[in-house]
């Protein structure tokens, strides 16, 4: 197979090449080249492992899709976040030259607040646009959508509806500062209730299924993420805990006591959403029937846990990156710890 990765270097698009890699597959990726962090089993240099062609180009600058002018591929992979005209641009360009589009999307675009239990029939949100310019994340991702439908049409379009996506590379910081507050060790307010069901795709489950789309030839939008309850709360803290050597004590908080002090849901404490609440339904309660019918399986939450601190500890500057988590302040005060 012949694959090409717009992006390529960070998180979900770098999980794909890493799989299309290991099945063999011819690899091109577009992207700016000015990401340099290594890939897993490669040192520290240039983006990208070795067997992997890399085209360089901005593809929201004038021009910036011009390193495809010619090539053709068997499908497409993008995992594009931002506006939707990127995404309108290079399907457009791509269309006769590519077999199939995939693009990574996401539950956001259901309109809020989809049901527990919800398919990918529910309603979308309203004014997504193909070719817009940034407006909202769960419209751009929409619009997003939209952009390769119109370029390949339903036949040749894959949609993966990603909700919370966890692993090696993670870029956003959940799971990175949840491993780097356990190793911290000591008292950890751990947000309750312990039996919580959780929902998530390992970054690597979700870049083999994509691939396995390819050569299955599917079609149309699938809800990617693990089966309601694949871990819980508990769990997941407990291999927290396990694989950073085991110094803190977790202690588990009542949601009530956790929102009664004013900590917000999902942002500072990463992947916790109180139960009961529209957004535990929308991102912990879809329905995913239809991806673990066509091929979508998914890995321990301890192996999850493990290799991302496996990471984590080769990159370290990583670490102190997240853009999410609870001030040790805020955390002392609802344990009625001291600080320090």
């Amino acid at each position: 197979m012949r694959l090409l990765v717009l992006g390529g270097t960070e998180f979900a698009g770098r999980a794909v090449v890493e799989a299309a890699l290991g099945r063999g597959w011819e690899v091109t990726v577009l992207n700016r080249g000015r990401h340099a962090v290594p890939f897993r089993g490669t040192p520290p240099g240039p983006p990208g492992p070795a067997g992997v062609r890399a085209l360089r180009g901005d593809r929201t600058a004038p021009g910036g899709l011009a390193a495809l002018a010619s090539g053709e591929w068997d499908a497409v992979v993008d995992t594009w976040s931002a506006a939707p005209r990127p995404v309108h641009d290079a399907a457009r360009l791509l269309a006769d030259r590519v077999g199939r589009y995939v693009y990574v999307s996401s539950c956001s675009v259901y309109a809020w607040a989809p049901p527990a239990g919800y398919g990918e029939d529910a309603p979308l949100v309203e004014g997504a646009e193909a070719d817009a310019d940034k407006t909202d994340y769960a419209r751009d991702k929409l619009g997003g959508e939209l952009a390769a439908l119109g370029a390949f049409g339903a036949e040749r379009s894959v949609f993966a509806r990603a909700g919370l996506i966890l692993g090696p590379y993670e870029n956003i910081g959940r799971l990175p500062w949840w491993l780097g507050r356990v190793a911290r060790g000591g008292p950890v307010l751990a947000p309750g209730p312990r039996d919580l069901a959780l929902q998530y795709v390992d970054v690597r489950d979700l870049a083999e299924w994509l691939l396995g789309s390819v050569e299955r030839e599917l079609s149309g939008a699938f809800n990617l993420i693990s089966a309601q309850g694949h871990a819980t709360m508990g769990s997941f803290l407990d291999a927290c805990v396990g694989v950073t050597g085991g110094a803190a004590e977790l202690r588990w908080t009542a949601p009530e006591d956790v929102l009664a002090a004013g900590i917000e849901p999902w942002t500072q404490l990463p992947v916790w959403i109180p139960p009961g609440s529209e957004g535990y339904d929308a991102l912990h309660s879809a329905d995913v029937s239809r991806a673990l019918g066509t091929g979508l399986t998914c890995r321990s939450v301890e192996e999850t846990v493990a290799d991302t601190w496996e990471w984590l500890r080769s990159v370290p500057e990583y670490a102190g990156r997240a853009g999410v988590g609870l001030d040790p302040a805020v955390e002392a005060k609802v344990l009625g710890t001291p600080l320090g």
